[in-house]
């Protein structure tokens, strides 16, 4: 099968501004639809054991599914993911004050880039295709102040199919100020699709030894800590739904997997394993190899389930699992956890894959 490519309308933001939709077709047979809205994946079509094709990620039909209770369905997400304590980092002897868009236990935080993160922005987009890969590079400009982060930053993010059914995220940015950057993916996986029911069925390897420990407002404490014993051991593989209702304190802070684990491969410029995701139903698989040395799992205990997604139906509790590579939350408040600090003229460069396959 040769790669190719489709480019249609996806309709218009609540910002007023006009959005398309890629459909990457690659030479392996996995098909892709993503947004240049925030780089959202709409759809995502991987074969199970028997050569049958379906849609296996959370999504909507046009821009108005992400207008309300939004939790980041298939976006990019920049230019800080995951939280900020209090919406407050110093850098080179100076505050910054962030504003809050997130208030677990009531206690507020800044969540993905802010108000309007990365992910709410329509971004410039270029299909390709280059021999057996199809693809298309994002790319936009956060003007200093954006956010109330420092520096202008030149951001790009490429995703690539491959003939080997890899979806590969390239990420890159550099800016005129050290400024913090910490982008990620928060597509959601079901692998029996959206409108499957709970994602507690399927097995989830994570090839991590330790978790960082969160307080009542998802921030975690500092602490390093290691999984053995625990409802986060997840290094031999085991059922989301497992332990997720165990009486443990971080489970009900995060009303189930809401955690960042600190990766066995550390951090690099070649990919590593990080985690996998497998449905035994169909026999899909994901596999997670990534340069950054965390994962952020999130077992969608938070979302809004009055949204309908693709073809009417109401999104259910813990519809999708969301396999967030990343650095450490509040990392610019915590200095013993690696920095997201890019300085002035250096390239900060992220990679991430998603091996699809069946058994």
């Amino acid at each position: 099968m040769k790669p190719s490519y489709e480019v249609s309308n996806f309709g218009v933001t609540k910002y007023g501004e006009k959005a398309s939709k890629f459909t990457l077709r690659g030479a392996g047979g996995v098909v892709l639809e993503v947004s240049d809205y925030g780089g959202k994946v709409v759809r995502l079509f991987t074969p199970d054991r028997d050569g049958a094709m379906k849609d296996v990620v959370v999504g909507g039909d046009d821009p108005s599914f992400w207008d309300g209770g939004d939790p980041y369905w298939g976006c990019i997400i920049g230019r800080v993911g995951n939280r900020i304590a209090g919406g407050r980092f110093s850098l080179n002897g100076k505050d910054y004050e962030l504003a809050l868009n997130n208030f677990p236990a009531g206690i507020g935080c800044s969540l993905h880039g802010g108000k309007r993160g990365w992910d709410a922005y329509v971004w410039s987009a270029k299909p390709f295709v280059d021999g057996d890969d199809v693809g298309v590079e994002f790319s936009r400009v956060s003007p200093d102040g954006e956010e109330n982060y420092p520096g202008t930053v030149i951001a790009k993010v490429t995703y690539t199919l491959t003939k080997d059914n890899v979806w590969r995220v390239d990420y890159e940015a550099q800016s005129d100020e050290d400024t913090p950057i910490n982008m990620t993916q928060h597509v959601y996986f079901n692998f029996k699709g959206e409108s499957g029911g709970t994602i507690e069925d399927h097995v989830m390897t994570i090839a991590a030894s330790n978790v960082t420990p969160t307080d009542a407002g998802q921030i975690p404490t500092g602490e390093i800590a290691k999984v053995d014993g625990t409802p986060f051991d997840f290094r031999k593989g085991m059922r989301i739904g497992e332990r997720i209702n165990e009486p443990d304190e971080q489970l009900e802070i995060g009303k189930g997997y809401d955690h960042n684990w600190v990766l066995d491969k550390g951090q690099g410029d070649a990919v590593g394993y990080a985690a996998s995701l497998y449905c035994p139903l169909n026999g899909r698989k994901v596999e997670v190899w990534t340069t950054e040395p965390c994962l952020q799992v999130y077992t969608a205990n938070w979302a809004s389930y009055d949204q309908k997604a693709k073809g009417g139906e109401h999104l259910s509790f813990r519809c999708g699992v969301a396999l967030e590579t990343q650095h450490a939350p509040d990392s610019p408040n915590k200095p013993q956890f690696p920095s997201i600090i890019v300085k002035k003229g250096d390239i900060y460069r992220s990679s991430t894959e998603f091996r699809f396959s069946a058994q």
